[in-house]
């Protein structure tokens, strides 16, 4: 009751949460490689807390939690501006630019930790990991089941807007508005989740694109989905990572790095495998 049945309920809201940010940020960017990781959320989540600690030194973990939040949407809607104003957005040119923004806050990250001597007190926030989920330090993750089913509400709003503003006015969804509120969603999921567990940076990019390469494209009808196997996958990693080198544990960051990314090489080489050959085909029997 005080850390295993925690550790699990962290695990299972740290899955369900980050891939289905991932995934409301991919639709409303209209781009399968923009997460919470490369959109720049999590390093301006990180922001956050360290401002916290550095100019409220006292604050409590609700505190923390707060800065998160607001420098996390802060964040989400600069690097949301930036790609707006880029006049050619290709697949990989968007998340580039996140990827660029993030490290730039990054860099002022370890510059004010360097600068105040909080590089040790950061480091917590640096890399995600479940060792120190105990109760009463960790019930703030539950915010991520009433901001999912928020999402799940409103997820044709959102399929809607990631077919653009034109076609959102046409069919009168408020774009803004609801472009607003699913990158606060979004970005409110991961602050919760990386002030309690840290920084867990692939589970946005790799969880969705797995699980929309069976199920498709639309959020509503694939968002269960991504929930559920993003729990399965965290909770997956997290026992590799304890038994591997036993009685120590693996940060879950890297467990998640690692399998994800091999995962979604095959998955990603056997898609392509499988449309060569149906283009093959097709051209055969064009022939014929």
């Amino acid at each position: 009751m005080a850390s295993r049945i925690p550790r699990l309920l962290a695990i299972l809201c740290t899955g369900v949460g980050m891939s289905v940010a991932g995934l409301i940020m991919q639709q409303l960017c209209m781009n399968k490689f923009v997460s919470p990781s490369t959109g720049a959320t999590i390093s301006s989540a990180q922001f956050g807390i360290l401002l916290a600690l550095i100019y409220m030194s006292n604050s409590t973990l609700w505190g923390r939690t707060l800065f998160a939040f607001v420098f996390a949407i802060l964040g989400t809607w600069i690097f949301v501006c930036l790609i707006q104003r880029i006049q050619f957005k290709d697949v990989v040119m968007v998340p580039l630019v996140g990827i660029m923004f993030g490290n730039v806050i990054t860099g002022l990250t370890n510059f004010l930790a360097y600068k105040y001597e909080m590089t040790q007190a950061l480091s917590t926030w640096l890399v995600g990991h479940f060792s120190m989920v105990l109760r009463g330090r960790y019930e703030i993750v539950y915010m991520v089941i009433p901001l999912v089913i928020l999402a799940f509400i409103f997820a044709d709003h959102f399929n809607i807007v990631g077919m653009g503003k034109d076609f959102s006015k046409n069919l009168g969804v408020p774009y803004n508005l609801v472009l607003f509120m699913g990158l606060t969603i979004a970005a409110m999921i991961t602050s919760a989740i990386v002030t309690i567990v840290g920084s867990i940076s692939y589970i946005g990019l790799i969880v969705p694109n797995i699980v929309a390469m069976f199920k498709g494209d639309r959020i509503r009808g694939t968002m269960i989905d991504t929930a559920l196997f993003g729990a399965l996958f965290v909770l997956i990693c997290d026992i590799i990572g304890r038994i591997i080198i036993m009685p120590y544990e693996l940060p879950i960051e890297l467990i998640v790095g690692i399998l994800g990314s091999i995962i979604f090489v095959i998955l990603l080489l056997y898609q392509l495998k499988n449309g060569r050959k149906a283009v093959r085909f097709g051209k055969r029997g064009d022939a014929g």
